[in-house]
C-alpha cells in the first residue's frame, strides 16, 4: 500500500509527489501527461525566465521519478473511502490499490472528488484549508480544482508543495518543513 496516491500529474501534483518522494513516502503518480501545462508558455514561474509547458512537464516528471515516486500513465475510475482511514482507488484495467493519503489534482473536471461527495464550485472550487485539506480526512485538492478562476502552475505547485508538508507533518507528528542545505 502505497503512502500516498496523487492523482493528476501537472503541477499541483507532481510537486506533492516531489516533496513526498523526497522524504521517503511512497508515492504513486496517476495521469496522461495530457495537462494543460502542454500547451502553456511560462513566463512567470519564478527562477526559470521561460520555458514551454511541456518541456517543463518533462523536467518535472523526470524529477519526481528520480525521487522514487512511481509514475504511471494510467486512468483511474474510481475512488472511494475504504476501511477505516484507507482511501481505495481503482483503475481502468481492473487494478485496485489502497492508501492513507490522496491528493486530487484533476484540473476544472474534478469528475473523482465529486465520487467523494466534495462539491466543486466553478467560480469557487473545492472547499480546501491552506494546506489544501478537504472535510475529508486524507484528502487533498490542489490547482484548479481547488482555485479555477485563480490557476496558475506557480500557484498550482505550492498548492501541492502545502499538502505535502501538511502530510509529512502529520506523518511525523510535528511540524515539518523541507528546507536543503548545501554540503
Amino acid at each position: 500500500m502505497p503512502d500516498a496516491i496523487v492523482i493528476g500529474d501537472g503541477p499541483g501534483g507532481l510537486s506533492a509527489a516531489l516533496f513526498l518522494a523526497k522524504n521517503k513516502l511512497d508515492v504513486v503518480v496517476f495521469g496522461d501527461d495530457d495537462s494543460a501545462m502542454n500547451f502553456a508558455l511560462l513566463r512567470n514561474y519564478l527562477g526559470i525566465a521561460e520555458i514551454l509547458g511541456t518541456e517543463f512537464q518533462k523536467i518535472a516528471r523526470a524529477q519526481v521519478a528520480a525521487f522514487g515516486a512511481r509514475v504511471r500513465r494510467e486512468r483511474v475510475d474510481k475512488v472511494a473511502r475504504g476501511a477505516g482511514s484507507v482511501w481505495t482507488v481503482g483503475l481502468a484495467t481492473g487494478e485496485k490499490l489502497t492508501t492513507r493519503y490522496l491528493v486530487l489534482s484533476e484540473g476544472k473536471a474534478p469528475r473523482l472528488a465529486r465520487q467523494l461527495g466534495l462539491d466543486f464550485d466553478e467560480v469557487n472550487g473545492i472547499a480546501t484549508d491552506r494546506c489544501a485539506k478537504t472535510k475529508l480526512d486524507g484528502v487533498y485538492v490542489v490547482g484548479r480544482s481547488a482555485r479555477p478562476g485563480r490557476s496558475q502552475a506557480i500557484i498550482s505547485a505550492g498548492d501541492g508543495a502545502a499538502a505535502a508538508i501538511d502530510i509529512l507533518s502529520r506523518e511525523r507528528n510535528e511540524s515539518f518543513v523541507d528546507w536543503d542545505e548545501p554540503a
